[in-house]
Protein backbone atom coordinates (compact mmCIF):
# COMPACT_ATOMS: atom_id res chain seq x y z
CA UNK A 1 0.00 0.00 0.00
CA UNK A 2 0.97 3.64 -0.44
CA UNK A 3 0.41 5.35 2.90
CA UNK A 4 0.91 8.80 4.38
CA UNK A 5 1.24 9.96 7.98
CA UNK A 6 0.28 13.43 9.22
CA UNK A 7 2.28 14.05 12.39
CA UNK A 8 5.25 15.72 13.97
CA UNK A 9 8.48 14.02 12.89
CA UNK A 10 12.19 13.86 13.83
CA UNK A 11 14.44 15.74 14.11
CA UNK A 12 11.68 17.59 15.98
CA UNK A 13 11.93 16.37 19.57
CA UNK A 14 8.48 15.13 20.44
CA UNK A 15 7.00 11.85 21.62
CA UNK A 16 4.53 11.73 18.72
CA UNK A 17 7.41 12.40 16.31
CA UNK A 18 9.34 9.41 17.63
CA UNK A 19 6.21 7.25 17.43
CA UNK A 20 5.58 8.27 13.81
CA UNK A 21 9.17 7.53 12.79
CA UNK A 22 8.92 4.07 14.36
CA UNK A 23 5.55 3.47 12.72
CA UNK A 24 6.91 4.49 9.31
CA UNK A 25 10.07 2.36 9.62
CA UNK A 26 8.19 -0.72 10.76
CA UNK A 27 5.42 -0.42 8.20
CA UNK A 28 8.23 -0.39 5.64
CA UNK A 29 9.43 -3.74 7.06
CA UNK A 30 6.14 -5.21 5.83
CA UNK A 31 6.50 -3.74 2.33
CA UNK A 32 4.47 -0.57 2.76
CA UNK A 33 5.46 2.73 1.11
CA UNK A 34 5.07 5.58 3.59
CA UNK A 35 5.22 9.35 3.07
CA UNK A 36 5.30 11.89 5.89
CA UNK A 37 3.54 15.24 6.21
CA UNK A 38 5.43 16.89 9.06
CA UNK A 39 3.93 19.49 11.38
CA UNK A 40 6.50 22.09 12.40
CA UNK A 41 6.17 24.39 15.42
CA UNK A 42 5.82 28.02 14.42
CA UNK A 43 9.24 29.32 15.49
CA UNK A 44 11.37 26.43 14.21
CA UNK A 45 12.66 24.84 11.04
CA UNK A 46 14.04 21.33 10.69
CA UNK A 47 16.27 19.43 8.29
CA UNK A 48 13.82 16.63 7.59
CA UNK A 49 14.75 13.27 6.00
CA UNK A 50 13.64 12.43 2.41
CA UNK A 51 10.40 10.68 3.44
CA UNK A 52 8.99 14.07 4.52
CA UNK A 53 7.25 15.32 1.36
CA UNK A 54 5.25 18.19 2.88
CA UNK A 55 5.79 20.58 5.79
CA UNK A 56 2.97 22.30 7.64
CA UNK A 57 3.44 25.17 10.06
CA UNK A 58 1.18 24.40 12.99
CA UNK A 59 -0.08 28.02 13.21
CA UNK A 60 -0.92 28.36 9.49
CA UNK A 61 -4.48 27.21 8.93
CA UNK A 62 -4.09 27.27 5.13
CA UNK A 63 -1.24 24.74 5.35
CA UNK A 64 -3.68 22.08 6.56
CA UNK A 65 -6.03 22.72 3.66
CA UNK A 66 -3.17 22.70 1.13
CA UNK A 67 -1.72 19.49 2.64
CA UNK A 68 -5.05 17.74 2.08
CA UNK A 69 -5.17 18.91 -1.54
CA UNK A 70 -1.60 17.68 -1.99
CA UNK A 71 -2.62 14.18 -0.87
CA UNK A 72 -5.80 14.24 -2.95
CA UNK A 73 -3.66 14.37 -6.09
CA UNK A 74 -1.04 11.88 -4.83
CA UNK A 75 -0.96 8.10 -5.23
CA UNK A 76 -1.95 7.38 -1.64
CA UNK A 77 -4.28 4.59 -0.52
CA UNK A 78 -4.80 5.79 3.05
CA UNK A 79 -3.62 8.42 5.52
CA UNK A 80 -2.78 8.14 9.21
CA UNK A 81 -3.67 11.18 11.29
CA UNK A 82 -1.67 10.97 14.52
CA UNK A 83 -3.94 12.87 16.88
CA UNK A 84 -2.73 14.74 19.94
CA UNK A 85 -4.43 18.05 20.75
CA UNK A 86 -1.17 19.92 21.26
CA UNK A 87 0.50 19.32 17.89
CA UNK A 88 -2.09 20.98 15.65
CA UNK A 89 -2.74 24.71 15.39
CA UNK A 90 -5.93 26.48 16.43
CA UNK A 91 -7.74 26.21 19.75
CA UNK A 92 -7.37 22.65 21.02
CA UNK A 93 -5.76 21.75 17.71
CA UNK A 94 -8.82 22.59 15.62
CA UNK A 95 -6.82 23.06 12.40
CA UNK A 96 -6.69 19.28 11.99
CA UNK A 97 -10.37 19.51 11.00
CA UNK A 98 -9.40 21.68 8.01
CA UNK A 99 -7.15 18.85 6.89
CA UNK A 100 -9.69 16.09 7.48
CA UNK A 101 -12.64 17.93 5.92
CA UNK A 102 -10.71 18.67 2.71
CA UNK A 103 -9.12 15.21 2.45
CA UNK A 104 -10.68 12.95 -0.19
CA UNK A 105 -8.54 9.90 0.68
CA UNK A 106 -9.63 7.49 3.44
CA UNK A 107 -7.93 8.21 6.73
CA UNK A 108 -7.24 6.31 9.91
CA UNK A 109 -7.31 8.28 13.15
CA UNK A 110 -4.59 7.20 15.59
CA UNK A 111 -5.52 8.58 19.03
CA UNK A 112 -2.73 9.33 21.49
CA UNK A 113 -4.87 11.15 24.07
CA UNK A 114 -8.45 10.15 24.80
CA UNK A 115 -9.71 12.41 27.58
CA UNK A 116 -12.43 11.02 29.86
CA UNK A 117 -13.74 14.54 30.61
CA UNK A 118 -12.96 16.66 27.55
CA UNK A 119 -13.91 20.28 27.12
CA UNK A 120 -16.74 21.03 24.70
CA UNK A 121 -14.34 21.90 21.85
CA UNK A 122 -12.02 18.96 22.56
CA UNK A 123 -14.89 16.51 22.43
CA UNK A 124 -16.24 18.08 19.25
CA UNK A 125 -12.91 17.84 17.42
CA UNK A 126 -12.34 14.18 18.22
CA UNK A 127 -15.98 13.29 17.56
CA UNK A 128 -15.89 14.94 14.12
CA UNK A 129 -12.63 13.19 13.24
CA UNK A 130 -14.02 9.87 14.44
CA UNK A 131 -17.18 10.30 12.36
CA UNK A 132 -15.23 10.92 9.14
CA UNK A 133 -12.42 8.41 9.77
CA UNK A 134 -12.45 5.01 8.11
CA UNK A 135 -11.15 3.56 11.40
CA UNK A 136 -10.09 4.86 14.80
CA UNK A 137 -7.08 3.31 16.49
CA UNK A 138 -6.37 3.51 20.21
CA UNK A 139 -3.90 1.81 22.51
CA UNK A 140 -5.99 0.54 25.44
CA UNK A 141 -9.39 -1.02 26.09
CA UNK A 142 -10.19 1.93 28.36
CA UNK A 143 -9.60 4.35 25.47
CA UNK A 144 -11.84 2.27 23.20
CA UNK A 145 -14.65 2.51 25.77
CA UNK A 146 -14.21 6.28 26.03
CA UNK A 147 -14.17 6.73 22.26
CA UNK A 148 -17.52 4.99 22.04
CA UNK A 149 -19.20 6.41 25.16
CA UNK A 150 -17.86 9.99 25.23
CA UNK A 151 -17.04 10.69 21.57
CA UNK A 152 -19.75 8.53 19.96
CA UNK A 153 -17.38 6.60 17.71
CA UNK A 154 -19.14 3.40 16.57
CA UNK A 155 -17.61 0.27 18.10
CA UNK A 156 -17.11 -1.33 14.67
CA UNK A 157 -14.75 1.52 13.76
CA UNK A 158 -12.54 1.13 16.84
CA UNK A 159 -9.38 -1.01 16.90
CA UNK A 160 -7.04 -1.47 19.87
CA UNK A 161 -3.36 -1.69 18.91
CA UNK A 162 -0.70 -1.46 21.64
CA UNK A 163 1.94 1.27 21.74
CA UNK A 164 4.96 0.02 19.83
CA UNK A 165 8.30 -0.58 21.52
CA UNK A 166 11.71 -0.56 19.81
CA UNK A 167 13.89 -3.67 19.99
CA UNK A 168 16.60 -2.72 22.46
CA UNK A 169 19.85 -4.67 22.68
CA UNK A 170 19.91 -6.34 26.10
CA UNK A 171 23.07 -5.75 28.14
CA UNK A 172 24.10 -6.97 31.63
CA UNK A 173 22.87 -4.73 34.44
CA UNK A 174 25.98 -4.61 36.61
CA UNK A 175 28.32 -3.98 33.67
CA UNK A 176 26.16 -1.03 32.64
CA UNK A 177 26.14 0.32 36.20
CA UNK A 178 29.93 0.20 36.27
CA UNK A 179 30.05 2.11 32.99
CA UNK A 180 27.73 4.77 34.42
CA UNK A 181 29.71 4.92 37.70
CA UNK A 182 26.89 3.66 39.92
CA UNK A 183 28.12 0.10 40.52
CA UNK A 184 26.44 -1.66 43.44
CA UNK A 185 23.82 1.06 43.93
CA UNK A 186 20.03 0.47 43.63
CA UNK A 187 18.74 2.38 40.62
CA UNK A 188 15.25 3.81 40.16
CA UNK A 189 14.64 5.48 36.79
CA UNK A 190 12.17 7.78 35.09
CA UNK A 191 12.75 9.00 31.54
CA UNK A 192 11.03 11.28 29.04
CA UNK A 193 10.37 14.96 28.56
CA UNK A 194 10.32 16.79 31.88
CA UNK A 195 7.61 19.23 32.90
CA UNK A 196 4.73 19.82 35.32
CA UNK A 197 2.35 16.90 35.22
CA UNK A 198 5.15 14.33 35.01
CA UNK A 199 5.24 13.91 38.79
CA UNK A 200 9.02 13.93 39.18
CA UNK A 201 8.58 15.64 42.55
CA UNK A 202 6.71 12.54 43.77
CA UNK A 203 9.68 10.37 42.82
CA UNK A 204 12.13 12.68 44.61
CA UNK A 205 10.04 12.66 47.79
CA UNK A 206 9.75 8.85 47.60
CA UNK A 207 13.55 8.57 47.47
CA UNK A 208 13.81 10.77 50.56
CA UNK A 209 11.82 8.11 52.45
CA UNK A 210 14.09 5.34 51.16
CA UNK A 211 17.55 6.83 51.60
CA UNK A 212 17.92 5.77 55.26
CA UNK A 213 17.41 2.09 54.36
CA UNK A 214 19.22 2.41 51.01
CA UNK A 215 21.88 5.13 51.45
CA UNK A 216 23.32 4.48 48.00
CA UNK A 217 20.00 4.59 46.14
CA UNK A 218 19.95 6.61 42.90
CA UNK A 219 16.91 8.15 41.22
CA UNK A 220 17.88 8.86 37.62
CA UNK A 221 15.68 11.34 35.76
CA UNK A 222 16.68 11.05 32.11
CA UNK A 223 15.44 13.58 29.59
CA UNK A 224 15.34 17.26 28.80
CA UNK A 225 12.63 19.77 29.62
CA UNK A 226 9.95 19.64 26.95
CA UNK A 227 11.02 22.09 24.21
CA UNK A 228 7.63 23.86 24.11
CA UNK A 229 7.68 24.29 27.89
CA UNK A 230 11.25 25.59 27.76
CA UNK A 231 10.20 28.27 25.28
CA UNK A 232 7.39 29.45 27.58
CA UNK A 233 8.86 28.99 31.06
CA UNK A 234 12.55 28.25 30.66
CA UNK A 235 13.78 25.82 33.31
CA UNK A 236 11.41 26.95 36.07
CA UNK A 237 10.09 23.42 36.68
CA UNK A 238 13.53 21.83 36.79
CA UNK A 239 14.71 24.59 39.12
CA UNK A 240 11.78 23.78 41.43
CA UNK A 241 12.94 20.16 41.49
CA UNK A 242 16.47 21.24 42.43
CA UNK A 243 15.00 23.28 45.30
CA UNK A 244 13.02 20.23 46.46
CA UNK A 245 16.12 18.01 46.30
CA UNK A 246 17.93 20.41 48.60
CA UNK A 247 14.94 20.72 50.91
CA UNK A 248 14.61 16.93 51.46
CA UNK A 249 18.40 16.38 51.53
CA UNK A 250 18.78 13.91 48.67
CA UNK A 251 21.50 15.73 46.73
CA UNK A 252 23.60 12.54 46.60
CA UNK A 253 20.69 10.38 45.48
CA UNK A 254 19.26 12.21 42.45
CA UNK A 255 20.91 12.38 39.04
CA UNK A 256 19.67 14.19 35.94
CA UNK A 257 20.53 13.62 32.30
CA UNK A 258 19.28 16.92 30.92
CA UNK A 259 19.17 16.25 27.18
CA UNK A 260 17.29 14.27 24.57
CA UNK A 261 18.17 10.57 24.98
CA UNK A 262 19.09 8.46 21.95
CA UNK A 263 17.49 5.02 21.60
CA UNK A 264 20.83 3.27 22.16
CA UNK A 265 21.49 5.14 25.39
CA UNK A 266 17.90 4.70 26.49
CA UNK A 267 18.25 0.93 26.13
CA UNK A 268 21.32 1.01 28.36
CA UNK A 269 19.54 3.13 30.97
CA UNK A 270 16.55 0.81 31.04
CA UNK A 271 18.57 -2.41 31.21
CA UNK A 272 20.60 -1.18 34.17
CA UNK A 273 17.45 -0.05 36.01
CA UNK A 274 16.30 -1.97 39.10
CA UNK A 275 12.91 -0.25 39.37
CA UNK A 276 11.26 1.83 36.67
CA UNK A 277 8.94 4.52 38.04
CA UNK A 278 6.12 6.39 36.29
CA UNK A 279 4.90 8.94 38.85
CA UNK A 280 2.21 10.75 36.82
CA UNK A 281 -0.10 12.62 39.22
CA UNK A 282 -3.21 12.57 36.98
CA UNK A 283 -5.39 9.49 36.55
CA UNK A 284 -6.50 10.29 32.99
CA UNK A 285 -3.13 9.58 31.31
CA UNK A 286 -4.40 7.49 28.37
CA UNK A 287 -1.03 6.22 27.12
CA UNK A 288 2.58 6.37 28.30
CA UNK A 289 5.25 5.63 25.73
CA UNK A 290 7.89 5.61 28.45
CA UNK A 291 6.02 2.95 30.43
CA UNK A 292 5.64 0.92 27.22
CA UNK A 293 9.40 1.05 26.69
CA UNK A 294 10.04 -0.13 30.25
CA UNK A 295 7.66 -3.05 29.72
CA UNK A 296 9.40 -3.83 26.46
CA UNK A 297 12.69 -4.13 28.35
CA UNK A 298 11.10 -6.32 31.03
CA UNK A 299 11.66 -4.00 33.97
CA UNK A 300 10.20 -4.23 37.46
CA UNK A 301 7.82 -1.27 37.49
CA UNK A 302 6.20 0.92 40.13
CA UNK A 303 3.57 3.40 39.05
CA UNK A 304 0.98 5.83 40.25
CA UNK A 305 -2.58 4.88 39.21
CA UNK A 306 -3.66 6.18 35.80
CA UNK A 307 -5.63 4.66 32.96
CA UNK A 308 -2.68 3.19 31.09
CA UNK A 309 -0.76 1.84 34.10
CA UNK A 310 -3.87 0.23 35.59
CA UNK A 311 -4.48 -1.64 32.33
CA UNK A 312 -1.00 -2.77 31.31
CA UNK A 313 0.37 -3.46 34.82
CA UNK A 314 -2.60 -5.55 35.93
CA UNK A 315 -2.33 -9.28 36.68
CA UNK A 316 0.95 -8.84 38.54
CA UNK A 317 2.92 -7.21 35.72
CA UNK A 318 3.85 -4.28 37.96
CA UNK A 319 3.04 -2.58 41.26
CA UNK A 320 0.53 0.28 41.13
CA UNK A 321 -0.06 2.60 44.09
CA UNK A 322 -3.61 3.33 45.19
CA UNK A 323 -2.94 7.06 44.78
CA UNK A 324 -0.20 9.47 43.70
CA UNK A 325 1.41 9.43 47.13
CA UNK A 326 5.21 9.47 47.61
CA UNK A 327 5.11 7.41 50.82
CA UNK A 328 3.16 4.63 49.11
CA UNK A 329 5.48 4.81 46.10
CA UNK A 330 8.43 4.39 48.47
CA UNK A 331 6.81 1.33 50.08
CA UNK A 332 6.33 -0.32 46.67
CA UNK A 333 9.91 0.42 45.57
CA UNK A 334 11.15 -1.05 48.84
CA UNK A 335 9.12 -4.21 48.24
CA UNK A 336 11.00 -4.78 45.01
CA UNK A 337 14.47 -3.81 46.23
CA UNK A 338 14.14 -6.03 49.31
CA UNK A 339 12.85 -9.09 47.41
CA UNK A 340 14.94 -10.48 44.54
CA UNK A 341 12.22 -13.08 43.99
CA UNK A 342 9.47 -10.44 43.52
CA UNK A 343 11.77 -8.41 41.27
CA UNK A 344 12.43 -11.45 39.07
CA UNK A 345 8.71 -12.27 38.88
CA UNK A 346 7.81 -8.71 37.83
CA UNK A 347 10.56 -8.63 35.22
CA UNK A 348 9.43 -11.97 33.77
CA UNK A 349 5.78 -10.92 33.50
CA UNK A 350 6.63 -7.49 32.04
CA UNK A 351 8.96 -9.11 29.51
CA UNK A 352 6.24 -11.53 28.38
CA UNK A 353 3.87 -8.63 27.68
CA UNK A 354 6.68 -6.59 26.16
CA UNK A 355 7.29 -9.17 23.43
CA UNK A 356 3.76 -8.54 22.12
CA UNK A 357 4.47 -4.79 21.96
CA UNK A 358 7.63 -4.84 19.84
CA UNK A 359 7.30 -2.58 16.81
CA UNK A 360 7.54 -5.22 14.06
CA UNK A 361 4.57 -7.10 15.54
CA UNK A 362 2.61 -3.89 16.17
CA UNK A 363 3.23 -2.72 12.58
CA UNK A 364 2.06 -6.08 11.25
CA UNK A 365 -1.14 -5.59 13.23
CA UNK A 366 -1.60 -2.17 11.61
CA UNK A 367 -1.08 -3.64 8.13
CA UNK A 368 -3.60 -6.43 8.70
CA UNK A 369 -6.24 -3.99 9.99
CA UNK A 370 -5.58 -1.56 7.14
CA UNK A 371 -5.87 -4.20 4.45
CA UNK A 372 -9.10 -5.50 5.97
CA UNK A 373 -10.85 -2.14 6.31
CA UNK A 374 -9.70 -0.88 2.90
CA UNK A 375 -11.07 -4.04 1.29
CA UNK A 376 -14.41 -3.61 3.07
CA UNK A 377 -14.47 0.05 2.03
CA UNK A 378 -13.79 -0.87 -1.61
CA UNK A 379 -16.57 -3.49 -1.58
CA UNK A 380 -19.04 -0.94 -0.18
CA UNK A 381 -18.21 1.44 -3.02
CA UNK A 382 -18.79 -1.31 -5.58
CA UNK A 383 -22.21 -2.17 -4.19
Amino acid sequence: MNLAILSTYPPRECGIASFSRDLKNNLALWGQNVLILAITDKNSSYNYPPEVVFELKEDRKDDFHIAAEFLNSAEVDAVFIEHEYGIFGGRDGAYVLDFACNLEKPFILNTHTVLPHPGFRQRGILAKLGKKALAVMCMTRRSSELLNRVYRVPLEKIFVVPHGVPIFKEKPREALKRAYDIAGRPLVTTFGFIGPGKGIELGIKAISYLKEKYPGIIYLVAGETHPNLKKRMGEAYRDSLLDLIEKVHVEDNIKFINRFISLEELGEILYMTDVYLTPYPHRSQAVSGTLSYAIGCGRAIVSTPYDYSLEVLGDGRGLVASQANPEEIAILIDRILSSPQLKAQLEKKASKLGKTMLWPEVAKNYVNILQSILQVNAERKVY
